[in-house]
């Protein structure tokens, strides 16, 4: 009797925990996997091991040949980097991952942490402004962000020059988040490197992006909407009509947070975007305070009469129609008349709503008047 015989091939084994975490980080690095097509292949295939080993087909299917996923030298490079600065890889599946973000559609599946990540865990308030900022607007930020933390709020901002570099000095005793554009090891601008210093022993510098990557311009909409993500509120400080703190406020109200605004004098350029916020409906801010009460507002003694329905302000109307564009696209392009006829909605306030997202990298269009979801 013939015996039976045995595969050669032993069985496969689970990954270990530090495969997991490259498995994963490969997975996000690799070409056109962004953190919804990341989600979407982990619920699709269960592992990223699994999602990994179906890429190149997925890429087939799509049309893109010769397809590569992210080198395991780049993965094992990037992580011998970040051990290399003392920062740490923070998944959404950490306990630490603060919930606030992981609430958002297109919240990033890992973050680069350099300091205290127990900041995370504690209610967040985004303060942003103008780069140019005035003597008085960074006065007041600066005062906000230490009113806010006496409170109890961390506060995050983007370590920018002006406005985030006050909220980010007036913070750092009680806690302060920057993050970042490009990875967390590079100091952008290069006038804060004494300030980001002391962020990350007093308080928390993060990012989204690899390791060593230099900022550029495109990364700076994508670090906007964590900045707003990790926080209930949004206050600007001091903005021009066309700004990255406005993009900052739309996120904001996209993912269904409040958004405050400090008044400013009408002929200044600089407060431009916070007036044109108070007219759309914002909560003006003159102090700490004001913050305080919109958020924690007091319960009534006795109980009262329903009030009348309200017509929502108009930043809620924007970001609704924000969200009814994005519904109806996605990577395949589509005619934009076929989008007015679809939503329909007058094109007098389609077409800023289309700027707007295109702005915020949401969105791209291509010849011939074509529209699509940005990937």
């Amino acid at each position: 009797m013939t015996q039976p015989t045995r595969s050669s091939i032993p069985p496969q084994l689970p990954p270990t925990t530090e495969e997991d975490a490259i498995n994963h980080l490969r997975l996000l690095r690799s070409r056109r996997v962004g953190p919804a097509t990341y989600r979407r292949l982990l619920g699709e295939y269960g592992t990223a091991q699994d999602a990994l080993a179906a890429l190149p087909d997925i890429a087939r299917a799509a049309g893109v040949e010769n397809y590569e996923i992210c080198p395991l030298g780049v993965i094992r490079a990037e992580l011998q980097a970040g051990k290399a600065a003392g920062a740490r890889l923070l998944s959404n599946r950490d306990s630490q991952y603060p919930m606030t973000l992981r609430d958002i559609s297109d919240a990033p599946p890992l973050l680069w942490c350099l300091g205290k990540t127990d900041l995370l865990t504690r209610p967040m308030i985004a303060l942003v402004g103008a780069r140019n900022a005035s003597s008085l607007g960074t006065r007041m930020a600066r005062k906000l962000a230490a009113d806010l933390t006496d409170h109890g709020y961390v506060v995050v901002s983007g370590l920018a020059r002006g406005i985030d570099t006050a909220a980010h000095l007036g913070a750092l005793p009680g806690g302060t988040i920057a993050v970042q554009a490009g990875g967390v090891d590079v100091i952008y601008p290069v006038d804060n490197t004494a300030l980001a210093h002391d962020i990350a022993k007093a308080g928390l510098r993060l990012s989204e992006m690899p390791m060593g990557l230099q900022p550029q311009a495109r990364h700076f909409p994508a670090r906007n909407r964590i900045i707003s993500g990790l926080a209930q509120a949004v206050v600007v400080v001091e903005a021009a009509a066309k700004s990255g703190s406005l993009i900052t406020a739309r996120n904001a109200l996209d993912q269904a947070r409040d958004v405050f605004a400090v008044p400013g004098h009408p002929f200044d350029a600089r407060a431009a975007g916070c007036n044109m916020l108070l007219r759309d409906g914002a909560t003006l801010v003159r102090c700490v305070e004001d913050v305080i009460e919109a958020l924690t507002p007091p319960a009534p003694a006795v109980p009262l009469p329903e009030p009348a329905p309200q017509p929502r302000p108009v930043l809620r109307n924007i970001a609704a129609l924000h969200n009814m564009i994005l519904s109806r696209l996605g990577s395949a392009p589509v005619a934009e008349d076929q989008l007015l006829r679809d939503l329909a909605v007058p094109a007098t306030q389609v077409a800023p709503a289309l700027v707007d997202l295109e702005l915020d990298g949401k969105i791209t269009r291509q010849a011939g008047g074509l529209l699509a979801r940005a990937v």
